[in-house]
C-alpha cells in the first residue's frame, strides 16, 4: 500500500468521523432543546391549558386556548395572503420569466427572505394598522402572509422544474395551450411539493413574534371575527416568559412545548407526504 492510498483512507476516515460529529451535535441540540421544554413545561400541560383562558395572577387553573385559536386564524390569513402570490410567481419563473426577469425576480425574492421579521411588522405597521387606527387579526395575517412569500416562491419554482419535460411536450402536442398544460398537467404533478413547501412556510412563520408585536399586539380575551387584536402562542410566551410572575413563567415554558410539538409535527408530516409521493411516482 503506497503513500497516496494512505493518505486517501486516512483523509476519508477523518471527513467521515468529522462529519458524523457534527451531524451527532446537531441531533443533540435538538434533543436537549426538546427536552428541556418537555421537563419545564411539560407539569404545566393539561386539559385546562389547552381549553381556558388565562386567569389573573395568583389563580390557577388557566390556559391560552384564545392564543391557539388566535395562531390559528394568524396562520389561515397568511396563507390566504401569501400563497397566491407565491405560487403564481414560483409559475412564472418555472414556465415564463426570461433570463433577465428571472434573475430579478428570484433576487428581489432572496432578499425579501432575508429581510427581518421585524422590518415586515413595522410595513405592515404602517400598510395597515395605521391606516385601520387600531391593531388587528388582519394585520398579523397580513404580515405573516409577506413572510411566507419567498419560501413559496422559491419551492414552487423548485418542484415545477422538476416535472419531466415529456409531460409538458405531449400535452402541447395534444393541441394544450400554455396555460391549460401548466393548469391541468404540470400544476397537479408538482401538486404534493407544492402543498408541502406551503406548509414549510407557514410552519416558519408560526412562532415568529416580532411582526405582531406591531399588528396582532395580543389580547387576554376571545377575539371574534378579523377586526380586533388577538393573542398567539409567540405573543404569549415573549409577555409570559419576561414577566415578574412564577406562574407566567411556567405557562410561558408550556406553551413554548406546544408551539414547537406543532411545528414538529407539520415538518414531519410534510416530509413523509413529499416521501411517499416520491416513492409511488418512481
Amino acid at each position: 500500500m503506497n503513500l497516496r492510498t494512505i493518505w486517501r483512507k486516512t483523509l476519508n476516515v477523518t471527513m467521515l468521523s468529522l462529519t458524523g460529529a457534527c451531524t451527532l451535535i446537531t441531533v443533540s441540540v435538538l434533543f436537549f432543546i426538546l427536552g428541556y421544554l418537555v421537563y419545564n413545561g411539560g407539569r404545566d400541560l393539561s386539559w385546562n391549558f389547552f381549553t381556558k383562558l388565562p386567569t389573573p395572577v395568583g389563580e390557577t387553573g388557566g390556559g391560552v386556548a384564545n392564543a391557539i385559536v388566535g395562531s390559528a386564524k394568524l396562520l389561515f390569513l397568511a396563507m390566504l395572503f401569501g400563497v397566491p402570490v407565491g405560487v403564481i410567481a414560483g409559475v412564472y419563473l418555472a414556465e415564463f420569466s426570461g433570463k433577465t426577469m428571472n434573475f430579478v425576480v428570484r433576487y428581489t425574492t432572496d432578499l425579501l427572505n432575508g429581510v427581518p421579521s421585524i422590518v415586515i411588522g413595522i410595513f405592515a405597521y404602517s400598510i395597515v394598522v395605521v391606516p385601520m387606527r387600531h391593531f388587528s387579526t388582519l394585520a398579523g395575517g397580513f404580515a405573516l402572509g409577506v413572510m411566507t412569500i419567498p419560501i413559496t416562491v422559491r419551492s414552487t419554482e423548485q418542484f415545477l422544474r422538476a416535472v419531466p419535460n415529456p409531460l409538458r411536450e405531449g400535452a402541447l402536442a395534444l393541441g394544450a395551450s400554455k396555460w391549460k398544460t401548466i393548469l391541468t398537467v404540470i400544476v397537479p404533478a408538482a401538486a404534493s411539493g407544492i402543498i408541502t413547501g406551503i406548509m414549510l412556510a407557514l410552519a416558519r412563520v408560526a412562532g415568529e413574534t416580532a411582526p405582531l408585536l406591531f399588528t396582532a399586539f395580543g389580547n387576554q380575551f376571545w377575539s371574534p371575527g378579523w377586526n380586533q387584536p388577538i393573542a398567539s402562542l409567540p405573543m404569549v410566551i415573549y409577555t409570559y416568559a419576561t414577566g415578574p410572575y412564577e406562574e407566567w413563567h411556567e405557562q410561558a415554558w408550556a406553551a413554548g412545548l406546544v408551539l414547537l410539538g406543532l411545528v414538529l409535527v407539520v415538518n414531519i408530516g410534510t416530509r413523509l407526504v413529499l416521501a411517499r409521493k416520491t416513492s409511488v411516482a418512481r
